[in-house]
């Protein structure tokens, strides 16, 4: 998954939960469901695995580590691209709400210039 496709669905996560914790500030007698959007990430984005059956723990944990690596830190990444973005919008003093800040990053991530 290119880069901006990790992006495009990390703002969609945040999203989503600035939709929850607004449904929870306004109804907090009622539970609020969540759709799978981090689950489905983790399932687009890391590899599947193939080990040897005679792998030892060393082998397994080292090729784990290698073949996961690469999106883990790509999707953390992410995480902490938009965390900056809104802290920096926030420390500014600036009025621009969380979700617009998210959909700024959104439209800066869609046109695939970002990878």
């Amino acid at each position: 998954m290119e880069q901006r496709e990790v992006m495009q669905n990390v703002v969609g996560i945040l999203t989503e939960a600035l939709e929850m914790r607004r449904q929870v500030r306004e109804h907090p007698d009622q539970q609020v469901s969540l759709t799978g959007a981090v689950s489905a990430l983790l399932v687009e984005t890391l590899p599947q695995i193939h080990l040897p059956a005679d792998a030892s723990g060393h082998a397994a944990a080292d090729a784990v580590v290698e073949e996961l690596g690469p999106a883990i830190a790509s999707i953390a990444h992410c995480f902490a691209f938009a965390f900056v973005q809104l802290a920096e919008v926030h420390d500014a003093g600036r009025t621009d709400s969380s979700a617009e800040v998210l959909r700024r990053i959104s439209l800066q991530f869609a046109g695939g210039a970002q990878k």
